[in-house]
Parts: structure tokens; sequence; C-alpha cells
């Protein structure tokens, strides 16, 4: 059984209009490719200063997830919007929709990590305008069960053990990865979370700068169970595709039963002080 997957890459500004309109392009694209699941990146529809992303959030039912739902629809597609900011009582959500052929959404999942970091000289702190979601998501594509992540939640292997103990064979990270974190820890954090969990990763990235002080790495990729690299995208705004064999994933969770040979009896989560930097 093989899956056609694939992962669209952009450059997301302050311009709304013309992100959709990028966005639409490289979806019918990759759908003209063979793609039976496209996923977009984090914060696909807008990508800009935190209180410009607060006052332009959306309603699920808003503008932007009713263009996706059209060309998913449109195309016969599973298409996976990335995340947009949605619109919440007093701060917004960053969230990932999984939108079916019909039209329709399958699967909502609140980025559950809020990315308050120091990196590359700037001060990022998505909890200023953002709140954390709360429930770990799983949701059916055809017969394959997806996990749904967003960008620094891969920093957390906690969740994605808990996705491939829910059945996910595919997880996918809609992504605005720096490109100061992103040079030294986009692609190992990639492979080890699809080695660790036996998974198919789906890695949608933003490339380039947008203001105010945004600069994303791209490199969006499609890496499988073994930790091969399937697809990595050029320094543009583009599409990759990669044919993903599921029987070989079946191979390598029958010849290397990690996911089998767990000790969940032995395992005690440690009541300790939190980490303090």
């Amino acid at each position: 059984m093989h899956l056609r997957a694939a992962a669209v890459q952009l450059n997301s500004t302050g311009e709304k209009a013309r992100n959709l309109e990028t966005a639409e392009r490289l979806v019918r694209a990759a759908a003209a490719d063979g793609a039976e699941l496209v996923v977009l990146p984090e914060k696909w529809n807008l990508l800009a200063a935190g209180e410009e992303l607060a006052a332009a959030a959306e309603e699920l039912d808003g503008p932007s997830l009713g263009a996706a739902r059209a060309w998913a629809r449109s195309l016969g597609i599973h298409l996976l919007a990335g995340s947009i900011g949605e619109r919440g009582e007093e701060k917004a959500f960053n969230t990932s929709v999984l939108i079916g052929p019909d039209g329709e959404d399958h699967a909502v999942y609140r980025k559950i990590h809020m990315f308050d970091v120091d990196a590359g000289g700037v001060s990022y702190r998505e909890s200023d305008h953002e709140q954390p979601g709360s429930e770990i998501v799983t949701a059916a594509v055809a017969e394959l069960t997806v996990g749904m992540s967003v960008c620094y939640d891969l920093r957390f292997p906690e969740l994605f053990r808990i996705l491939a103990l829910r059945g996910a064979r595919l997880i996918c990270v809609p992504s605005a990865f720096t490109l100061a974190t992103g040079r030294d820890h986009w692609e190992v954090l990639l492979r080890a979370r699809a080695i660790e969990n036996q998974v198919f990763v789906v890695a949608p990235n933003q490339i380039g700068r947008a203001d105010p002080h945004y600069e994303s790495f791209g490199r969006s990729a499609i890496v499988d169970p073994w930790g091969v690299v399937l697809a990595t995208a050029p320094d543009e705004e583009c599409f990759v595709a990669a044919d993903l064999d599921l029987d070989a994933q079946d191979r390598v969770r029958a010849s290397l039963p990690s996911l089998a040979n767990r000790r969940s009896d032995a395992y005690l989560w440690p009541q300790i002080a939190e980490v303090r930097a």
C-alpha cells in the first residue's frame, strides 16, 4: 500500500491575499503531481508580528480555511491546513485543521507547546498573544492514522510517542522553524522522531524572511520510518512529494520491533521539580 504525500513550502508574510494565492497554486500543483495528502506549513495564511497575528485571527469558518476547504473538495485530496491563528476568547490558538476530500473538517489540533524562546538574537514569546491547546489529536486519512503537531512540538518526544501508541503511522509537522535553530536541529529532530516511533514524518516549513524578525529555515522534508529523508525542498517556495510505502513500514516494525518491545510496566514518570534554565 502506498500513499503519495506532499509538503508545501511557503514564504508567508503579512500579505494574506498573496499568501493564499501562492498556497493555492502550490496545493494544486502538488495534487496534479498525484499527491493524495498535501500539508501546508505553520501560519501559512499570515506570518507577521504577534499583535498583527492576534488582530487577524479568524474563526474556523473564516476565509482562510474556507478557501482551503474549497481546494480540498475541488481536487479530491486530504489537505492539512498547516496552522492559522484561530480567534479565542482571550488569546488566539495556533490551530491546524485536517480537511477531507469532501471539504469537511476531519480533525482540529491546537498547538500544545508555546514557542517562548531566545534564538538568533531574537526573543520569541508566542504565549504573549496565543494560548496552548491541551488535546493530542490523531485522524484518519483513508485507512491511515495520522498524528498532528505544529513546529515547536517537534522538540517534545513525549507527544510523538503518544501519537505512535495511538496508532499514528504518519505524523505531520507544519512549521515556521527558525533559520538559527533549523541549521543545526531541523533534520536531526525530524529523523529522530521518525526513527524512534517508526513513522513517516511530513514536515513543510516556511522559508525566508517575514517582518518583523522571522527568518525561516525552509528545507521542508519527508522522512521514512528508517530515518531516510525521501525528499527535501530547495530554498524557494515550492512543494516536495514522496510515495510512502506502508508495506516497507510494516517490515521495519516487524524486524526491529522497538514499539512492541516497550516495557510500559517499568516506566514511572519522575515526580521532580521543574527543570530550570
